[in-house]
């Protein structure tokens, strides 16, 4: 920070120096080529809540097996056209559209078998389509060869849109900064900017590292990160995030994060393991493809070589029904019935800002019986907020509040910051406090103008004292609750945060009973030894916590919280978000025992926190859930899925995406081995032609591919 006013003072007292930045900063509000349209132009390459239906269309088409596949499809319906008339040229063209229809899933066959020595559904498909050319069914191989290679491309595509919905986000990291160095702008690499760094950030440029606002207002597309589909204002103050898009107005940012610890780099991480990880069923979908393919290609051989000696059959006969149930026993439409449903439903998910990191993850959720949440920035915002201010009749309100904030500035203790932002938020000025000191077993205590104010816990040995004090004293003051710092004759006034009446009470215990049973912590201030006031605080509840129980609830999903603070104000939050199970006074160890015990009654548990003691029961949960924005780094690493856009009112929706994707898959298995049965047994009963044993079964593989991609939606 001192780098950076001295910086700033520097170009504003030197006058060459004041003349270039100011130019260099007009240049930037007034740049021609980067304003608000494209700001918005290029947040629209960046993944958001809704995608047009052509867009996707063109980028189907757009996939190179698509185009391979169309093109056989093409020269097929050539070669059928002409055969009556071109016999040779017939062939030739079939040939043409076997090549190109084929070739990729040929290669990856043929890798499959050299490398892995083992046989998979792609070398099953062109065995057939081969067979059934050399006993001169060329358009019958030929449509087993299009509408393979159709199936095949429609699951790359899947693949192809999970990996970009998740992975887009990498196309948006800067990989330069505009850094301010002694009055100068320099361009350097984000690797080398560190905390503290002070840059600009040009109209329609991409922020480069996590930062705080230091002059300057824009609106930020923060899309890329926490998929919020509007701009968000940003002035000085505010933070802002590596990756997302600056608007019309020139920003200088100060850095708080390196590249590598910034919320992109974290993202980059997670998409990392996403695309290199797969479900627990699609690893056992694979081995058990290696094993039925050989037994296809066992009963095929068998049909061929014994169907003539035992069942009289000639060996054309024998060699067509083999072909034909190599074509409908392939499990093609098995094994196409699990992984376009689940990168389908991670896709959709990572659009609405929940990142998973593999698809066993989505799997498991599906099964949650029991959401188990932190308290402290999970259900609630996790900065506590000044909600009463309660003085004895010797001190005002402002200067009570004055005081506290000056002699608790320079501390970075959660409920320090919320007094000096309250007393910055009434414009009170903070005066210079001297020998500021924390005392053990109280809080903190510093001189102002030589009258000694201390500041700390209502359990504080301090306070028990002064509680003593009080209790000998035989004079009943009154405490008020008063916005303006005027005593108002002992008589009621508004609170400052709920506007509720309070009647004036003589016995301050019933006072700050009152307080903790509205979950408030309260710090006890003193001035001289003399009783001062109270202060209460508290941490304020997510909009979204109480839909967010309610929809899990009504999904029955069990709601637990898991939180170290105490029991009775755990049990205010609970109830006023109406989680059901509240389990306080825990330490990170305990948080672990609690998450095996609710696991072991109830079965699934999801774990959803943000700081680095939740790490611990996030790993020990079925799934754990990081928050991506206010979780801590070490949060997000344990974590199996991460919430980008901290919206918890997301869990039920994307527990119940994961039940649908489970649903799809079932029946998607259950309709692919009814059609190979089915075409299996129609083939040696009733005489199955070729053709419609590869319409019926590439038929199935496509309608499992296209009702896994459904999820995309």
């Amino acid at each position: 920070m001192a780098l950076i006013l001295n910086t700033i003072w520097a170009m504003q007292s030197d006058e060459n120096k004041t003349s270039e930045g100011n130019v260099i900063y007009m240049q930037a509000i007034h740049q021609p080529l980067q304003g608000k349209q494209q700001a918005k132009q290029q947040s629209a390459h960046t993944p958001g809540p809704k995608r047009g239906k052509k867009k996707n269309f063109r980028a189907m088409l757009q996939n190179k097996e698509m185009q391979a596949a169309l093109g056989s499809g093409i020269m097929m319906l050539i070669a059928w056209g002409i055969a009556p008339y071109f016999a040779t040229m017939s062939v030739i063209i079939y040939i043409a559209a076997y090549g190109i229809g084929g070739w990729t899933k040929a290669k990856e066959g043929v890798e499959t078998l050299v490398k892995d020595r083992d046989l998979d559904v792609n070398l099953l498909m062109i065995a057939a389509s081969l067979g059934a050319a050399t006993i001169g069914y060329w358009n019958e191989g030929a449509m087993l060869i299009f509408i393979f290679a159709l199936s095949g491309a429609l699951e790359s595509y899947a693949t192809e849109r999970s990996h970009k919905d998740i992975s887009s986000l990498l196309a948006l990291k800067p990989e330069t900064a505009l850094r301010i160095e002694d009055g100068q702008m320099n361009i350097v690499a984000i690797e080398d900017l560190q905390p503290g760094d002070l840059l600009l950030v040009k109209p329609g440029e991409l922020i480069p590292a996590d930062g705080v606002v230091y002059r300057g207002s824009s609106f930020i597309n923060q899309s890329s990160i926490t998929g919020e589909s509007m701009p968000v204002d940003k002035s000085a103050g505010d933070e802002v995030y590596a990756g997302t898009v600056n608007g019309e107005g020139a920003l200088y940012v100060e850095v708080t994060k390196s590249a590598e610890g910034s919320l992109f780099g974290k993202i980059i991480k997670l998409v990392e393991e996403a695309q290199a990880e797969v479900p627990d069923s699609q690893r056992f979908m694979e081995r058990f493809e290696g094993i039925y393919a050989r037994i296809v290609v066992g009963v095929t051989l068998l049909v061929i070589v014994g169907a003539p000696l035992l069942l009289g059959w000639t060996w054309n006969e024998a060699f067509y029904k083999a072909m034909v149930f190599l074509v409908v026993a392939s499990p093609c439409a098995l094994v196409s019935s699990i992984m376009p449903v689940m990168l389908s439903a991670m896709s959709s998910s990572a659009r609405r800002g929940i990142l998973f990191k593999g698809g066993a993850h989505m799997e498991n959720i599906a099964h949650t019986r029991v959401v188990a949440f932190d308290k402290t920035g999970t259900l609630t915002m996790g900065t506590p907020k000044v909600t009463d201010i309660l003085t004895a009749p010797s001190v005002s309100r402002e200067q009570l509040l004055s005081a506290v904030a000056s002699v608790e500035n320079l501390s970075m203790h959660p409920l320090a910051r919320a007094i000096v932002e309250q007393a910055s938020k009434e414009n009170l000025p903070l005066q210079e406090a001297e020998h500021v000191q924390s005392i053990t077993g109280h809080g903190i205590q510093g001189s102002i103008n030589g009258v000694v104010w201390k500041v700390g816990r209502l359990d504080g040995t301090v306070w028990a004292q002064e509680k003593q004090t009080m209790e000998e004293r035989e004079a009943t003051e009154t405490l008020a609750v008063t916005p303006t710092g005027e005593l108002k004759n002992g008589k009621a006034v508004e609170s400052i945060a709920n506007d509720v009446l309070v009647n004036g009470e003589a016995d301050w215990e019933a006072v700050c009973t009152r307080l903790e049973q509205e979950g408030k912590t309260i710090s006890v201030v003193t001035v001289n030894g003399e009783f001062a006031g109270l202060i209460a605080m508290r941490d304020m509840i997510r909009p979204q916590a109480v839909e967010a129980v309610k929809k899990l609830e009504s999904m029955g999903v069990k709601v637990a919280m898991l939180t170290g603070d105490r029991a009775r104000s755990a049990s205010v939050i609970a109830g006023e978000t109406g989680v059901s199970l509240v389990y306080a006074d825990l330490l990170p160890e305990d948080k672990v025992t609690q998450v095996q015990a609710l696991r072991e009654q109830y079965g699934h548990v999801l774990m959803v926190g943000d700081g680095v003691n939740d790490a611990p029961a996030l790993a020990a949960a079925t799934v754990g859930m990081g928050m991506g924005l206010s979780g801590s780094g070490t949060a997000i690493e344990v974590a199996d899925a991460v919430l980008m856009n901290d919206n918890i009112e997301e869990i039920a929706w994307v527990i119940g995406q994961a039940r649908r994707a489970e649903r799809t898959v079932k029946h998607n298995m259950w309709f692919a081995i009814t059609v190979i049965l089915a075409l299996s047994a129609g083939n040696f009963l009733q005489d199955i032609a070729l053709p419609l044993g590869v319409v019926g079964h590439e038929g199935s593989t496509i309608l499992v591919i296209l009702n896994g991609l459904r999820l995309l939606r």
